[in-house]
């Protein structure tokens, strides 16, 4: 009778660990799988706002395309079509600055140039 006591003891402490095992096993995964990407699109996007300057075509949340052509601290003035038509938004209405994208797929592709360049030059020189 004592040893079927010790055996229940000690399998109630070991299942006891597997749950605290997987317990913080379930935190790390919503973490990197959740928190972690949406934290980094956040502050991608605050960085984004804050970037956004006269002459940028820009999207808003509302999908009203335009140029900027004032920015203020919180707010910007969007110019839309040929018929000038200038409405204000807050910052955080600005879903994509076409011009930065472009801007960046454009480094993007020249830094990728210049890598394969270099990898040719390298092999060229073996």
């Amino acid at each position: 009778m004592l040893n079927f006591l010790e055996s229940t003891a000690a399998s109630g402490a070991g299942g006891m660990m597997s749950t605290i095992i997987m317990l913080v096993l379930m935190v790390a995964i919503f973490y990197f799988m959740l928190i972690r990407p949406e934290s980094k699109r956040k502050k991608e996007a605050e960085q984004m706002r804050s970037a956004v300057k006269a002459g940028d075509e820009v999207t808003t949340i509302g999908g009203i395309t335009g140029t900027v052509v004032h920015v203020k601290d919180d707010k910007f003035v969007l110019e839309t079509g040929a018929d000038q038509v200038r409405i204000e938004f807050q910052k955080w209405a600005l879903s994509t600055n076409e011009t930065a994208a472009a801007a960046a797929k454009e480094e993007a592709k020249k830094a990728q140039e210049e890598k394969a360049k270099a990898k040719a030059a390298k092999k060229m020189s073996k």
